[in-house]
């Protein structure tokens, strides 16, 4: 579950910092009051925070997941 989590806010960040990259326009800035908006600064946070845990993924064994998926629904 956790795993989702991350994922679904690393994707909004990439978004983001697609916006930022093409439009030259942080949304996440736009939308929250600016790059130093107290809010916009724990999106960012909690973006990198994602990042960090998603490196976790690639280490991971595929066959762990799969088995840990099935023993939940038994």
């Amino acid at each position: 579950m956790l795993d989702k989590i991350a994922l679904t806010i690393l994707i909004i960040g990439g978004i983001n910092w697609g916006s930022v990259g093409i439009f030259q326009f942080d949304l996440v800035a736009w939308i929250f009051g600016g790059q130093t908006g107290i809010v916009s600064r724990v999106i960012y946070v909690l973006v990198g925070l994602a990042a960090i845990w998603c490196i976790s993924l690639l280490f991971r064994d595929s066959r762990d997941t799969v088995m840990e998926n099935s023993s939940i629904r038994d």
